[in-house]
């Protein structure tokens, strides 16, 4: 593995992170296992970065991938495909956006930045809100409006970016509110802000923050937000990268943990769609998506090959109710997670919903983000068979724990196990 690792650094960057001080090769998989170079199994808590959703090697998704690659493999958005009108039809519906029209694009940061073309040209307005902690991709306007000093490797933006209070709930200048007076805090925020600005166009938002360790604000938030920004004419864009399918549990999508004035005005997705493959996307009603007054292709965007895949990955997670799933051996994670906490000075708070777990360390008695430990948990983790991520805002101090949704009970129990025995061997 020392040779591969050597090569890796000889042909790519330095900034492309690898987990680990001696870095794995994940040669295959099953189910909510995988195995490296050497023979060693481990327990796949993090389904690389939320990304096989399902399972690892799902017979369905394989076979469809397979027998759409033996038909044909490319053809791009210059014909017709009948594999993506299929899986755009579903996702319309799924999306709960009235009159939806979907783009297909490779990957979340693609989609993001699709979203944010269609919402810029439609407001004509290059003014951007976006969530303090939040992270949206890593291309060039991706970067402009992620609020996370460790993921934005530049201040040149080719948007204004405005940064709103409300996505971390237990820490900053709100946090000791109770919810109700949290979330009136932040829109007051909000409000004060829009008026130090000329016309915005949008506001992006992850319902949980995904590298930002799993923080979410109380639900309703974004319901409240989306009154002021009615009145405005501001759009809502939903950043459902990590919170999609099911995963937590509760809801099919996040923003329907603020569903109270309705459908966010723009959703995107990507990771767990296709369990593994290359798929991201936009879904928007007609007006806005039809916005765009110059032609437009994706590719490799909606590949026949990979709107097979998702296709057959959207039929198993819902034939298996894996939203449902997430929600009960979620519970039953998070529950059992929180009673470890208890018992560890390292441990500030667990929090999540469904299968999207995070837990923030900080130096025993201090509530100071310890990166350090966080780090040595990961090792300790995986030197006892588990993977698992790491996150968080101004220190990467949160362990995030996102396994496939068909995780069983057993295996909760067999992971909350090891990551006690982590969190004991570093304190």
């Amino acid at each position: 593995m020392t040779h591969l690792y050597d090569r890796h650094k000889a042909v790519i960057p330095d900034w492309v992170a690898l987990y680990y001080r001696q870095p794995i090769e994940i040669t295959h998989g099953e189910g909510r296992h995988v195995w490296d170079a050497d023979g060693n199994s481990y327990l796949d808590f993090f389904g690389g970065i939320l990304t096989t959703m399902t399972a690892h090697a799902l017979p369905e998704v394989t076979k469809a991938v397979s027998e759409q690659a033996g038909r044909i493999i490319h053809s791009s958005t210059l014909y017709l495909n009948r594999p993506m009108v299929e899986l755009a039809e579903r996702i319309a519906t799924l999306s709960g956006i009235p009159d939806a029209r979907v783009f297909f694009t490779t990957s979340g940061t693609e989609a993001n930045d699709t979203a944010l073309l269609l919402a810029t040209g439609y407001r004509r307005s290059n003014q951007i809100l976006a969530m303090r902690n939040s992270y949206h991709g890593r291309s060039f306007s991706a970067v402009s409006i992620t609020g996370n000093r460790a993921w934005s490797p530049t201040n040149l933006s080719p948007l204004q970016t405005l940064y709103v209070h409300g996505g971390v709930r237990t820490r900053g200048p709100y946090a000791e509110l109770s919810d109700d007076r949290f979330i009136e805090a932040c829109v007051a925020d909000l409000e004060d802000l829009l008026g130090h600005t000329r016309d915005v166009a949008a506001l992006i938002a992850e319902p949980v923050q995904g590298v930002g360790g799993f923080t979410s604000p109380p639900d309703g938030l974004f319901a409240a937000f989306r009154e002021v920004l009615d009145r405005h004419g501001i759009l809502w864009i939903s950043d459902e990268v990590q919170t999609g399918w099911g995963r937590t549990g509760e809801h099919f999508w996040g923003w329907q943990a603020h569903a109270e004035h309705g459908p966010p005005d723009i959703l995107t997705f990507a990771k767990g769609i296709g369990n593994g493959m290359s798929i991201g996307g936009v879904v928007a009603s007609a007006d806005v998506m039809n916005s765009l007054d110059a032609n437009s292709i994706s590719t490799f965007g909606g590949s026949p090959v990979t709107m097979a895949a998702g296709l057959a990955n959207l039929s198993y997670l819902l034939e298996h109710d894996l939203q449902g799933n997430a929600r009960r051996v979620g519970g039953l994670l998070i529950e059992r997670l929180r009673a470890i906490g208890a018992g560890s000075e390292l441990v500030r708070e667990v929090r999540g919903r469904g299968l999207m777990v995070g837990i923030e360390l900080v130096k025993p008695g201090t509530d100071e983000a310890n990166p350090e430990a966080a780090s040595a948990v990961l090792e300790a983790a995986r030197e006892g068979g588990l993977l698992i991520g790491k996150g968080g805002g101004h220190n990467t101090s949160v362990l995030r724990i996102a396994p496939p949704l068909t995780l069983t009970v057993a295996e909760a129990e067999e992971g909350a196990a090891i990551l006690e025995r982590a969190l004991r061997s570093v304190q």
